[in-house]
Formats: C-alpha cells, sequence, structure tokens
C-alpha cells in the first residue's frame, strides 16, 4: 500500500517539470523586458542602462536558457514568482489574497453538489423507475443544460434584486472579515458552481447504486432478513460511493480552474477574476502564474483521489482494478 501512494505521488514530478518548461518558455517568447517581471518595476524607473544591464548580468538573464530555467525553477520552489508589470506587487502575495477566495467558493459548491446529488441520485436508486425517478433525473437534465452565466444571472434577479436576500455580488463588506460575515457572499457564486455538478453526481450515484443493489451479497442479505433501509445504508452507500468520491474530487480540481465566468459575473475577486483582469491588462506574469497554480492544483487532487479510491477498494493497491 505504501509503494502504491508513493509512486502515485511520484508520478506527479515529471508532469509538473513538464508545466513548468511551458510556463517559463512561455514567459521568455512574451513581448517587453524579462527584467520587470523579476524586479518591482518601481525600482528600476530611474536606473540608467549601465544599472539595469548590471542587474540583468547579477539576475542572470544572460546565462543558458537551461541555467535560467534551473535558477527560475529554484526561484519557483522558494515561492518567488516575480512582480505584477500593472501593480507592481510580488505576484505571491496577490495569489495568495485571491486563492482562498476562490478555494471557499468551490468548497461550498461542492458541499452544495455532494448533498445534493447524493440524495437525488439515492433516491432515484431506491425508487426505480417511479416518478421520483423521472422526476430527479429531469431536474438534473434542466441542470446541466443551462450555462452558468444564465444560472448567475437568474439568481441575482431573484434573490438580490428582486427578494434582496443576498448581495450581487463581492467577497465581504468593508470592515468585516469572519467567515460568517463572507458565508452571504458566497451562497450565490457557490450554488452556481454546483448546479450543474449536481446531475453529474445524481446520475453517478443512481447507476452505482443500481449496480451494487445487483450484486449476490445484496441478495444474501436480504434472504437473511434485512431491512430494506438498513441493508443500503450499510452496504449499497458505502460500496456505491466510490466511484462518487472520484467524481466530486476530480470536479473539484475543474471548479478550482474553471471558476472565471463565475467569479467574473458576481465580481468575486477570486483566481477567476485575476486570470480575466491580468490578460485584459497584458499581465501575463500573473496570468501564467494563475495557470500553473491551476495545473499544479489539478494533478495534486487527482493523485489524492486515487489515494482515497484506493483506500476504499484494496484491490486497486495490487493493480487488480
Amino acid at each position: 500500500m505504501r509503494q502504491y501512494f508513493i509512486a502515485r505521488f511520484l508520478s506527479i514530478i515529471p508532469k509538473l517539470l513538464v508545466i513548468t518548461m511551458l510556463i517559463f518558455f512561455g514567459l521568455k517568447l512574451l513581448p517587453g523586458d524579462p527584467l520587470a517581471r523579476l524586479v518591482n518595476p518601481e525600482e528600476m524607473s530611474g536606473a540608467s542602462l549601465e544599472q539595469m544591464e548590471a542587474k540583468r548580468e547579477e539576475l542572470g538573464l544572460n546565462d543558458p536558457v537551461i541555467v535560467q530555467y534551473v535558477r527560475w525553477l529554484g526561484n519557483m520552489l522558494k515561492g518567488d514568482f516575480g512582480y505584477s508589470l500593472t501593480s507592481h506587487s510580488p505576484v505571491r502575495k496577490i495569489i495568495a489574497q485571491r486563492f482562498p477566495a476562490t478555494l471557499e467558493i468551490c468548497g461550498l459548491a461542492m458541499i452544495f453538489a455532494a448533498f445534493f446529488g447524493l440524495l437525488m441520485g439515492c433516491q432515484c436508486a431506491r425508487h426505480r423507475n417511479t416518478a421520483l425517478d423521472y422526476g430527479n433525473t429531469v431536474i438534473g437534465l434542466i441542470g446541466s443544460s443551462f450555462p452558468g452565466f444564465f444560472v448567475a444571472m437568474c439568481l441575482i434577479m431573484l434573490f438580490a434584486l428582486k427578494l434582496k436576500w443576498l448581495p450581487t455580488g463581492g467577497r465581504m463588506t468593508v470592515g468585516e472579515t469572519g467567515l460568517l460575515a463572507r458565508l452571504k457572499y458566497m451562497v450565490l457564486p457557490s450554488f452556481c458552481l454546483g448546479f450543474s455538478m449536481i446531475a453529474n453526481v445524481m446520475r453517478m450515484t443512481r447507476d452505482s447504486m443500481l449496480d451494487v443493489m445487483n450484486r449476490d451479497y445484496i441478495t444474501t442479505a436480504r434472504a437473511k432478513g434485512e431491512k430494506e433501509g438498513v441493508i443500503f445504508a450499510k452496504h449499497v452507500f458505502r460500496n456505491g460511493c466510490t466511484p462518487v468520491i472520484l467524481l466530486l474530487i476530480g470536479r473539484f480540481s475543474l471548479l478550482v480552474g474553471g471558476s472565471t465566468i463565475i467569479e467574473t459575473v458576481f465580481n468575486y475577486p477570486g483566481m477567476g477574476m485575476l486570470m480575466i483582469t491580468s490578460i485584459s491588462a497584458s499581465d501575463y506574469q500573473v496570468a501564467m502564474m494563475v495557470l500553473l497554480l491551476a495545473a499544479v492544483m489539478v494533478l495534486l487532487l487527482s493523485a489524492v483521489g486515487d489515494v482515497i479510491i484506493a483506500l476504499l477498494d484494496p484491490r486497486v493497491r495490487f493493480g487488480k482494478a
């Protein structure tokens, strides 16, 4: 088991190296002076040509490309992502401010998707081919058919403008920093992110539960006289959740990387909105660091998903499933 876990996480390293190479050479191809991306532009605003050339030599910008890549990768591992060309702030500081905001709405979106998806999927499985099954299926199909920005606009019009229960956008009220104070700003964007996922989780839950319910050990449990509720909770739900958990973990990485539209609609200051604003301002240093972080999240969450599945299904550890 330990060897499987170690091998799974070690497999991330070559993928990360390829991604960092793409980011590095992409930055090299960008227009503009690379010195401005590594040093605070305000510090270099009054520097002479000789001082700027000396700074390039100090930073190794005249060294071979492979040497520059190794040095850049070392700085990345230390948390030195360079400077923003627009705000003149360290990229690390900008990402540290925006990343928790995206994690908050993505985490709440996962809770919405898992709760409603599992609830509706289990109902469909337990009441197969009934009006409840058909009704939940139709609701799920409708939810997956509408684009996220359309759902977002409908929710804003209903709950923010008409009922005035929730704010139209932003992350927090000025002077309030607590989680409960931010919660009302997270509800609408989180529900929009998780809305389309509910249908996928519901269908996966339904199919997985029905597959388990047709197994021999479920028939044996019924023959022993166990109640249907006990059988479903003790055997069906536990064994049928494995593919659903894998789906949720995989979707979480997509939420982090795909929250751009929802954050823009709600003016929510997360990573997705940071991506849009940095590209619009031609601040590609920030944009590429956001892409790198999103790729790292996808790889890490994929590995975590495999580990969780291996813990739930021992056959995976030995390569039998």
